[in-house]
Protein backbone atom coordinates (compact mmCIF):
# COMPACT_ATOMS: atom_id res chain seq x y z
CA UNK A 1 0.00 0.00 0.00
CA UNK A 2 2.86 2.38 0.85
CA UNK A 3 4.47 1.60 -2.50
CA UNK A 4 1.20 2.40 -4.27
CA UNK A 5 0.89 5.74 -2.43
CA UNK A 6 4.50 6.70 -3.20
CA UNK A 7 4.06 5.76 -6.86
CA UNK A 8 0.78 7.71 -7.04
CA UNK A 9 2.40 10.77 -5.39
CA UNK A 10 5.32 10.65 -7.80
CA UNK A 11 3.05 10.41 -10.87
CA UNK A 12 0.85 13.25 -9.63
CA UNK A 13 3.84 15.56 -9.12
CA UNK A 14 5.17 14.54 -12.54
CA UNK A 15 1.91 15.75 -14.07
CA UNK A 16 2.79 19.26 -12.84
CA UNK A 17 6.57 19.25 -13.22
CA UNK A 18 6.78 17.48 -16.57
CA UNK A 19 6.32 20.13 -19.27
CA UNK A 20 4.53 17.81 -21.70
CA UNK A 21 2.09 16.54 -19.06
CA UNK A 22 1.57 20.06 -17.71
CA UNK A 23 0.66 21.15 -21.22
CA UNK A 24 -1.83 18.31 -21.77
CA UNK A 25 -3.33 18.34 -18.27
CA UNK A 26 -3.73 22.09 -17.80
CA UNK A 27 -2.39 24.55 -20.36
CA UNK A 28 -3.90 23.06 -23.52
CA UNK A 29 -7.45 22.37 -22.23
CA UNK A 30 -7.69 25.62 -20.25
CA UNK A 31 -6.16 27.69 -23.05
CA UNK A 32 -8.57 26.17 -25.57
CA UNK A 33 -11.48 26.76 -23.17
CA UNK A 34 -10.66 30.46 -22.86
CA UNK A 35 -10.12 30.81 -26.62
CA UNK A 36 -13.42 29.13 -27.46
CA UNK A 37 -15.23 31.10 -24.78
CA UNK A 38 -14.05 34.50 -25.92
CA UNK A 39 -14.23 33.79 -29.67
CA UNK A 40 -16.85 31.11 -30.30
CA UNK A 41 -19.35 32.52 -27.82
CA UNK A 42 -19.27 35.85 -29.67
CA UNK A 43 -19.55 34.30 -33.13
CA UNK A 44 -22.20 31.77 -32.11
CA UNK A 45 -24.05 32.90 -28.94
CA UNK A 46 -25.96 29.58 -28.51
CA UNK A 47 -22.57 27.96 -27.90
CA UNK A 48 -22.75 29.43 -24.38
CA UNK A 49 -25.37 26.77 -23.58
CA UNK A 50 -22.84 24.01 -24.28
CA UNK A 51 -19.54 25.55 -23.30
CA UNK A 52 -19.29 23.89 -19.87
CA UNK A 53 -19.91 20.26 -20.93
CA UNK A 54 -18.14 20.70 -24.28
CA UNK A 55 -14.96 22.12 -22.77
CA UNK A 56 -15.06 19.55 -19.99
CA UNK A 57 -15.20 16.75 -22.56
CA UNK A 58 -12.42 18.43 -24.54
CA UNK A 59 -10.23 18.63 -21.44
CA UNK A 60 -10.76 14.94 -20.72
CA UNK A 61 -9.90 13.98 -24.30
CA UNK A 62 -6.75 16.12 -24.33
CA UNK A 63 -5.40 15.00 -20.95
CA UNK A 64 -6.07 11.30 -21.48
CA UNK A 65 -5.63 10.56 -25.18
CA UNK A 66 -2.76 12.99 -25.69
CA UNK A 67 -1.13 12.65 -22.28
CA UNK A 68 -1.30 9.03 -21.06
CA UNK A 69 -0.22 6.68 -23.91
CA UNK A 70 3.18 8.18 -24.81
CA UNK A 71 4.78 7.95 -21.32
CA UNK A 72 3.66 4.31 -21.08
CA UNK A 73 5.32 3.43 -24.38
CA UNK A 74 8.50 5.34 -23.51
CA UNK A 75 8.74 3.62 -20.13
CA UNK A 76 8.40 0.20 -21.76
CA UNK A 77 10.94 1.02 -24.49
CA UNK A 78 13.46 2.38 -21.96
CA UNK A 79 13.26 -0.71 -19.76
CA UNK A 80 11.58 1.06 -16.82
CA UNK A 81 8.88 -1.60 -16.63
CA UNK A 82 11.56 -4.26 -16.27
CA UNK A 83 12.90 -2.52 -13.19
CA UNK A 84 9.36 -2.25 -11.84
CA UNK A 85 8.92 -5.98 -12.31
CA UNK A 86 12.20 -6.73 -10.55
CA UNK A 87 11.12 -4.58 -7.60
CA UNK A 88 7.76 -6.31 -7.34
CA UNK A 89 5.52 -3.52 -8.64
CA UNK A 90 2.42 -5.16 -10.16
CA UNK A 91 1.33 -4.34 -13.67
CA UNK A 92 -2.04 -3.12 -12.44
CA UNK A 93 -0.29 -0.27 -10.59
CA UNK A 94 1.59 0.71 -13.75
CA UNK A 95 -1.68 1.02 -15.65
CA UNK A 96 -4.03 2.38 -12.99
CA UNK A 97 -1.86 5.04 -11.35
CA UNK A 98 -1.33 7.22 -14.47
CA UNK A 99 -5.08 7.06 -15.08
CA UNK A 100 -5.91 8.03 -11.48
CA UNK A 101 -3.46 10.92 -11.38
CA UNK A 102 -4.73 12.25 -14.71
CA UNK A 103 -8.32 12.09 -13.48
CA UNK A 104 -7.30 13.98 -10.35
CA UNK A 105 -5.75 16.72 -12.50
CA UNK A 106 -8.95 16.77 -14.54
CA UNK A 107 -11.03 17.35 -11.41
CA UNK A 108 -9.13 20.60 -10.88
CA UNK A 109 -9.64 21.59 -14.52
CA UNK A 110 -13.35 20.74 -14.29
CA UNK A 111 -13.81 22.89 -11.18
CA UNK A 112 -12.12 25.84 -12.90
CA UNK A 113 -14.22 25.53 -16.07
CA UNK A 114 -17.49 24.96 -14.23
CA UNK A 115 -17.26 27.97 -11.95
CA UNK A 116 -15.57 30.47 -14.29
CA UNK A 117 -17.72 29.90 -17.40
CA UNK A 118 -20.80 31.60 -15.86
CA UNK A 119 -18.64 34.56 -14.83
CA UNK A 120 -16.65 34.91 -18.06
CA UNK A 121 -19.16 33.80 -20.70
CA UNK A 122 -22.61 33.80 -19.04
CA UNK A 123 -22.81 30.03 -19.43
CA UNK A 124 -25.61 28.21 -17.56
CA UNK A 125 -24.66 25.99 -14.64
CA UNK A 126 -25.77 22.33 -14.46
CA UNK A 127 -29.26 21.76 -13.13
CA UNK A 128 -28.38 18.36 -11.62
CA UNK A 129 -24.99 18.40 -9.90
CA UNK A 130 -24.99 14.72 -8.92
CA UNK A 131 -25.55 13.58 -12.49
CA UNK A 132 -22.99 16.15 -13.66
CA UNK A 133 -20.33 14.62 -11.42
CA UNK A 134 -21.34 11.07 -12.38
CA UNK A 135 -21.05 11.76 -16.10
CA UNK A 136 -17.68 13.45 -15.60
CA UNK A 137 -16.40 10.35 -13.78
CA UNK A 138 -17.83 8.03 -16.45
CA UNK A 139 -16.23 9.98 -19.30
CA UNK A 140 -12.88 10.33 -17.53
CA UNK A 141 -12.89 6.61 -16.65
CA UNK A 142 -13.73 5.55 -20.22
CA UNK A 143 -11.10 7.80 -21.82
CA UNK A 144 -8.42 6.93 -19.26
CA UNK A 145 -9.00 3.23 -19.91
CA UNK A 146 -8.90 3.77 -23.66
CA UNK A 147 -5.68 5.78 -23.35
CA UNK A 148 -4.00 3.12 -21.22
CA UNK A 149 -5.04 0.50 -23.77
CA UNK A 150 -3.51 2.56 -26.58
CA UNK A 151 -0.27 2.80 -24.61
CA UNK A 152 -0.22 -0.97 -24.10
CA UNK A 153 -0.84 -2.02 -27.71
CA UNK A 154 1.20 0.70 -29.47
CA UNK A 155 4.64 -0.53 -30.57
CA UNK A 156 6.12 2.99 -30.66
CA UNK A 157 5.48 6.59 -29.67
CA UNK A 158 4.59 7.46 -33.25
CA UNK A 159 1.81 4.88 -33.22
CA UNK A 160 0.35 6.32 -30.01
CA UNK A 161 -0.08 9.61 -31.86
CA UNK A 162 -1.85 7.87 -34.73
CA UNK A 163 -4.27 5.87 -32.56
CA UNK A 164 -4.98 8.82 -30.28
CA UNK A 165 -5.67 11.17 -33.19
CA UNK A 166 -8.01 8.62 -34.77
CA UNK A 167 -10.25 9.18 -31.74
CA UNK A 168 -9.44 12.78 -30.85
CA UNK A 169 -10.05 14.41 -34.25
CA UNK A 170 -13.42 12.71 -35.00
CA UNK A 171 -14.50 13.53 -31.44
CA UNK A 172 -13.89 17.22 -32.10
CA UNK A 173 -15.80 17.13 -35.39
CA UNK A 174 -18.64 14.70 -34.63
CA UNK A 175 -18.75 14.37 -30.84
CA UNK A 176 -21.20 17.20 -30.24
CA UNK A 177 -18.62 19.66 -28.91
CA UNK A 178 -18.85 22.14 -31.78
CA UNK A 179 -21.76 20.83 -33.83
CA UNK A 180 -24.98 19.47 -32.29
CA UNK A 181 -25.55 15.75 -32.78
CA UNK A 182 -28.97 16.46 -34.34
CA UNK A 183 -27.32 18.36 -37.22
CA UNK A 184 -25.24 15.39 -38.37
CA UNK A 185 -26.27 13.23 -41.34
CA UNK A 186 -27.71 9.83 -40.42
CA UNK A 187 -24.55 7.90 -41.38
CA UNK A 188 -22.37 10.30 -39.41
CA UNK A 189 -24.64 9.89 -36.37
CA UNK A 190 -24.05 6.14 -36.30
CA UNK A 191 -20.30 6.63 -36.51
CA UNK A 192 -20.41 9.37 -33.88
CA UNK A 193 -22.08 7.02 -31.41
CA UNK A 194 -18.86 4.99 -31.37
CA UNK A 195 -17.10 7.96 -29.73
CA UNK A 196 -17.00 8.47 -25.95
CA UNK A 197 -17.37 12.23 -26.53
CA UNK A 198 -20.76 11.74 -28.21
CA UNK A 199 -21.99 9.58 -25.35
CA UNK A 200 -20.78 12.06 -22.74
CA UNK A 201 -22.35 15.08 -24.45
CA UNK A 202 -25.62 13.18 -24.84
CA UNK A 203 -25.59 12.27 -21.15
CA UNK A 204 -24.68 15.81 -20.06
CA UNK A 205 -27.54 17.24 -22.13
CA UNK A 206 -30.16 14.80 -20.92
CA UNK A 207 -29.16 14.33 -17.28
CA UNK A 208 -27.21 17.37 -16.10
CA UNK A 209 -27.80 20.47 -18.22
CA UNK A 210 -31.60 20.36 -18.49
CA UNK A 211 -31.63 19.82 -22.26
CA UNK A 212 -33.11 17.09 -24.45
CA UNK A 213 -30.91 14.06 -25.15
CA UNK A 214 -30.67 12.70 -28.69
CA UNK A 215 -30.90 9.11 -27.39
CA UNK A 216 -30.97 7.32 -24.05
CA UNK A 217 -28.77 9.37 -21.66
CA UNK A 218 -28.56 6.64 -19.01
CA UNK A 219 -27.60 4.24 -21.77
CA UNK A 220 -24.71 6.58 -22.58
CA UNK A 221 -23.53 6.52 -18.97
CA UNK A 222 -23.69 2.72 -18.87
CA UNK A 223 -21.77 2.45 -22.15
CA UNK A 224 -19.03 4.76 -20.88
CA UNK A 225 -18.52 2.75 -17.70
CA UNK A 226 -18.71 -0.56 -19.60
CA UNK A 227 -16.14 0.64 -22.13
CA UNK A 228 -13.82 1.78 -19.34
CA UNK A 229 -14.00 -1.58 -17.56
CA UNK A 230 -13.40 -3.41 -20.83
CA UNK A 231 -10.49 -1.12 -21.74
CA UNK A 232 -8.68 -1.65 -18.44
CA UNK A 233 -9.34 -5.40 -18.62
CA UNK A 234 -7.93 -5.62 -22.15
CA UNK A 235 -4.94 -3.48 -21.16
CA UNK A 236 -4.16 -5.87 -18.29
CA UNK A 237 -4.49 -8.88 -20.59
CA UNK A 238 -2.33 -7.41 -23.39
CA UNK A 239 0.26 -5.76 -21.11
CA UNK A 240 3.92 -6.47 -21.90
CA UNK A 241 6.81 -5.69 -19.53
CA UNK A 242 9.40 -5.39 -22.28
CA UNK A 243 9.23 -4.04 -25.84
CA UNK A 244 11.69 -6.76 -26.88
CA UNK A 245 9.29 -9.47 -25.74
CA UNK A 246 7.84 -10.80 -28.99
CA UNK A 247 5.25 -13.04 -27.34
CA UNK A 248 1.88 -11.66 -26.20
CA UNK A 249 -1.07 -13.30 -24.52
CA UNK A 250 -3.31 -11.90 -27.24
CA UNK A 251 -3.19 -10.06 -30.54
CA UNK A 252 -3.22 -6.24 -30.30
CA UNK A 253 -6.32 -6.19 -32.51
CA UNK A 254 -8.24 -7.50 -29.50
CA UNK A 255 -8.14 -3.88 -28.34
CA UNK A 256 -10.94 -3.15 -30.83
CA UNK A 257 -13.28 -4.98 -28.46
CA UNK A 258 -13.31 -1.76 -26.43
CA UNK A 259 -15.83 -0.47 -28.99
CA UNK A 260 -18.25 -3.31 -28.26
CA UNK A 261 -20.43 -1.40 -25.73
CA UNK A 262 -20.89 1.44 -28.21
CA UNK A 263 -21.71 -0.93 -31.08
CA UNK A 264 -24.30 -2.67 -28.92
CA UNK A 265 -25.69 0.71 -27.92
CA UNK A 266 -26.27 1.75 -31.53
CA UNK A 267 -28.67 -1.17 -32.00
CA UNK A 268 -30.13 -1.42 -28.49
CA UNK A 269 -30.68 2.20 -27.48
CA UNK A 270 -32.66 4.99 -29.07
Amino acid sequence: MNAFIHHFSFEFRAGIRNKQLLLMNYLFPLGFYLLMGFVMAEINPPFREDIIPAMLVFGILAATLLGIPDPLVNARENGIFRSYKINGIPSISILVIPALTTILHLVLVAVFITFTAPLFFRAPLPVNWLNYALIFVAMAFACAGLSVLIGVVSPSSRMTVLWSQLIFVPSMLLGGLMLPFSMLPEAARKFAQLLPATQAMNAFNGLAMGKVAAFSPWGSVIMLFASGVLAFGLAMYLFSWDSRNTTRRGHPLLALLVLLPYVVGIFMLA
